[in-house]
C-alpha cells in the first residue's frame, strides 16, 4: 500500500501558542487564500522552491558554481535567483556551508510526520498538549492531513488544526472528525472586504464554521490584528457576534501580527507591499 505523502515547510517543537499545553506544530504547504499580510509566504505555494537568507550568506559563491543552469547571481552581497532557470536540483543547498541556500519545504510521508510528533509524547501527557496542523492551510492537503491526525489519535495524542476553513464542506467535515480542536482563523467578516484582502469570498468559511459549531466540535476563533483592516471594532464585533450566533460559548482570541514577515518575502525574492496593508507608522 502506497504511503500518503505531502509537503511541509516546518515542524516546530515546544509550541505553546497553537492550542492547549505543549504542542508540536506541523506547517503544511499550500493555501487557497492570498492574504495581503501573510506572514508565511513560503507556505502559500504547495510547490517546493529555493530561497536565500542574506544574513547567513558568507559570499563564498559556491552556490553559483554548483548551479549548472546559471540561475544564480551575486548582487550587493545577496544571491538573486532566476526562478525561470531554476530546476530545483538542490546543488546550491548542498554546497552552501552557512545554510543560506535552502529549500522552502520538503516532501514527507504521514508516517514520518507521526514519528517526529511522537518523540515528544511525554510532554503532551504532562501539559495537556499534542499535535497541531497549521500552515499554509491543512485543508489544502486533506488526505495527508487526515492520515497524520488519525495516526496521532490512535496513539492517544491530542489533535488540533489551525485553519481558515476555506474548503468544500465534505473536506472540512472529514478532517474535523479526526481533530479534537479546530482553531478557526476568521479574518474579515465583511464578504467584499474579505475578497479584497484574501482573494476569496468567505462564504465557504462561514458555512463550514456554522456546520462545525452545530456538531459540538471544540472550536476557538482567532482574529489576526492587521492595522486598519481586521483590528477595527466593527470587524472584531462582527466576528464575535457571528461566533456567538452558533448558540455556544466559543472563545474568540485576538492575535498580534508579526511584522517580521517582510524578511521571508525578501528570502523568496518577491515584493512585500506593506503600504497596501499597513500604515507606515505601524511597521
Amino acid at each position: 500500500m502506497a504511503e500518503t505523502k505531502g509537503t511541509i515547510f516546518r515542524i516546530r517543537r515546544f509550541s505553546i501558542h497553537d492550542g492547549p499545553g505543549i504542542r508540536t506544530s506541523v506547517f503544511l504547504k499550500g493555501c487557497p487564500l492570498r492574504c495581503s499580510w501573510c506572514h508565511s509566504p513560503e507556505g502559500i505555494d504547495a510547490q517546493i522552491s529555493v530561497w536565500h537568507t542574506p544574513g547567513l550568506c558568507i559570499s563564498c559563491k559556491r552556490c553559483l558554481t554548483a548551479c549548472h543552469n546559471e540561475a544564480l547571481k551575486m548582487s550587493s552581497g545577496s544571491v538573486l535567483i532566476d526562478r525561470a532557470k531554476c530546476t530545483l536540483t538542490g546543488g546550491c543547498t548542498e554546497v552552501c556551508p552557512a545554510g543560506a541556500m535552502q529549500f522552502t519545504g520538503r516532501t514527507i510521508t504521514a508516517q514520518e510526520v507521526f514519528r517526529e510528533v511522537r518523540k515528544d509524547i511525554a510532554f503532551y501527557g504532562t501539559s495537556g498538549g499534542g499535535l497541531t496542523l497549521t500552515g499554509g492551510e491543512p485543508l489544502f492537503q486533506p488526505e495527508f492531513s487526515l492520515e497524520i491526525l488519525e495516526l496521532c489519535r490512535k496513539a492517544g495524542i491530542h489533535t488540533a488544526i489551525e485553519t481558515s476553513l476555506f474548503a468544500d464542506l465534505d473536506v472540512a467535515e472529514k478532517i474535523s472528525s479526526a481533530a479534537e480542536l479546530i482553531i478557526a482563523d476568521l479574518k474579515i467578516f465583511d464578504p467584499q472586504e474579505h475578497e479584497t484582502y484574501t482573494g476569496q469570498s468567505n462564504e465557504k468559511i462561514t458555512g463550514n464554521f456554522l456546520f462545525l459549531a452545530e456538531t459540538g466540535k471544540a472550536l476557538t476563533v482567532r482574529i489576526p490584528l492587521i492595522p486598519g483592516i481586521t483590528d477595527t471594532a466593527e470587524n472584531i464585533n462582527a466576528i464575535s457576534a457571528f461566533a456567538g450566533s452558533a448558540g455556544r460559548n466559543i472563545p474568540v482570541e485576538l492575535i498580534e501580527y508579526n511584522p517580521l514577515a517582510a524578511n521571508n518575502y525578501r528570502r523568496l525574492g518577491i515584493p512585500f507591499q506593506p503600504d497596501r496593508v499597513f500604515n507606515k507608522d505601524n511597521l
